[in-house]
């Protein structure tokens, strides 16, 4: 006997999942603005600081087909209300770290919450959205996140700057005040596979690995997200390095993602009217300019600003796109493939910005993060190839 709950598709649902994933990628991003406190602290190298990263993203990201496989076929989203509350305690403990092991313990554990809410909130979107909209729906659900990841490195700054890191276990009240509306919003008890689906859904990796689209997709948004990555990771390093303080180093962190924020939502609107391949082109062939011009300006300025802001714009425009055509290309598994595009490519992008931190302490950052940057047209050629597969 079935036993699926049908959720109303309306915007106040995409809503509410967007809040949870502004809140899910609010704490994730703690760690840029943690990172030059903590290096001095406890002695750590650029390469241990890249490695710390790459911690974050095998948990936060690379897991998240996984969870995903598991979710599409056994339905956790009971445990939604719990994910963010448990992802926010980690982080918030990273202070009371001694050394490497136990920072890189509590980041791994703090970015399950990621790889967990990720391929369970984009599934649900997908369920959620009203009819035709679901690339604008997604795109929503992206800037929810992207935003959050946005204004953590300011509001962290300024949190710090009022009170002593001793007291970030304050920042866990408004995750625990989200997961009551979680529970209370019905959105935990549905499910976004069929159960029939369900049932007989077996995992096949040769299966997965043979869909040369959905490889060819993986590969060039990992090869996107690693120059993301990068930069997200070492601008604050990147701006004291040019002269700027630990707020001025904030907001410039801030402007790029909060581009990212407006580029995700333009993009998903443009998915829509355009189709996605398109618009993940057209943005990846324009990233290189913007990108290339702050990380060589020569000083820091209102055109070095809008350089920031669009080339943040432009790498992530490409983000609800890749969403929705993952999930096209394996429509009986939403959670896995929004795992693959939301997680796995960012993943790899978290593993290569460890040889991004391996290459700045030979050549310096603004050379390390201009030679990530150059990847970005294999990413192009291999959209380019990969065939698009629009849903009926």
């Amino acid at each position: 006997m079935s036993t699926e709950v049908v959720v109303k598709k309306s915007y106040l649902q995409v809503i509410l999942l967007a809040m949870g994933h502004f809140f899910n990628d609010f704490y994730c991003n703690f760690l840029p603005i943690l990172l030059p406190i903590l290096i001095p602290k406890l002695g750590l190298s650029l390469t241990l600081s890249g490695a710390l990263v790459m911690v974050m993203s095998l948990s936060a990201n690379v897991l998240q087909p996984v969870f995903g496989y598991f979710m599409d076929k056994y339905n956790f989203n009971k445990i939604m209300p719990l994910i963010i509350p448990f992802g926010a305690v980690f982080i918030c403990l990273t202070n009371w770290a001694s050394n490497f092991i136990v920072l890189a313990a509590l980041i791994g554990f703090s970015g399950l919450a990621v790889s967990t809410f990720h391929p369970m909130g984009a599934g649900l979107v997908s369920k959620v959205a009203p009819d035709g909209k679901i690339s604008t729906c997604i795109s929503i659900f992206v800037a929810g996140g992207s935003f959050g990841f946005a204004l953590a490195p300011i509001l962290l700054v300024y949190f710090m700057q009022m009170y002593s890191l001793d007291y970030l276990p304050i920042l866990i009240i408004p995750a625990i005040i989200l997961g009551v509306l979680m529970y209370s919003s019905g959105l935990s008890k549905a499910r976004f596979v069929n159960e029939q689906v369900a049932k007989n859904m077996h995992f096949n990796l040769a299966q997965i690995l043979q869909n040369k689209p959905l490889m060819l997709l993986n590969i060039s948004m990992g090869l996107r997200a690693w120059l993301f990555t990068a930069l997200v990771t070492f601008l604050p390093l990147w701006a004291i390095e040019k002269g700027c303080d630990n707020t001025l180093s904030g907001w410039i962190l801030t402007i790029y993602l909060c581009g990212s924020v407006i580029g995700g939502l333009i993009g998903g609107a443009l998915n829509d009217k355009i189709g996605y391949k398109k618009v993940i082109l057209w943005a990846l062939i324009f990233t290189l300019i913007p990108t290339m011009y702050f990380l060589f300006a020569q000083q820091i300025d209102i055109l070095m600003y809008i350089a920031l802001f669009v080339g943040g714009g432009l790498v992530m425009a490409a983000n609800p796109g890749a969403i929705v055509w993952g999930q096209d290309l394996l429509p009986d598994n939403p959670g896995m493939a929004s795992g693959m595009m939301l997680g796995l490519s960012f993943g790899l992008g978290g593993f290569g910005t460890m040889l991004t931190g391996s290459l700045a302490e030979s050549y310096g950052l603004t050379m390390a993060l201009a030679l990530t940057a150059i990847l970005v047209v294999i990413s192009i050629v291999l959209v380019y190839l990969t065939p698009e597969k629009r849903r009926q």
